[in-house]
C-alpha cells in the first residue's frame, strides 16, 4: 500500500503510530507509515517510492504531522555473504523519536 505526501496532509485527525526511516544502503531512505489504516509506503504522485537523502529531509517533509515513534530502520546485509546459509536477520532499529503517552 502507498499514501503520497498530499493525501497525508489532506487527511483529518491524521496520527500516525510509528514513522520507520529506511535505510537503503545508509545513502539513501524510505519512509514506512503505520497507523489505524495498516502499513503504507511514502510515495510520489506517480505510485513511485519516495527517496529521500537523509533522515533529517524525512523528518523535515513530516515534521508538521503527529508521529507518535520514529525508528530508523538498517536492514542486515549478512544474509546475503556468499557461502554462508540463509538466515533470517532482524534489521537493526535505532528509536530517534517517541512520544510519551
Amino acid at each position: 500500500m502507498r499514501i503520497t505526501l498530499e493525501e497525508l496532509r489532506s487527511t483529518e485527525n491524521l496520527c500516525i503510530d510509528l514513522l520507520e526511516i529506511i535505510s537503503i544502503e545508509g545513502q539513501q531512505y524510505m519512509a514506512r507509515l503505520h497507523g489505524e489504516w495498516g502499513m503504507k509506503m511514502l510515495s510520489d504522485n506517480k505510485g513511485q517510492t519516495r527517496l529521500f537523502r537523509s533522515t533529517w529531509q524525512i523528518q523535515d517533509t513530516l515534521g508538521s504531522m503527529d508521529i507518535q515513534e520514529t525508528q530508523v530502520v538498517h536492514p542486515s546485509a549478512y544474509h546475503e555473504m556468499v557461502g554462508m546459509p540463509a538466515t533470517k536477520i532482524e534489521p537493526m532499529r535505532i528509536q530517534i523519536q517517541r512520544q510519551r503517552p
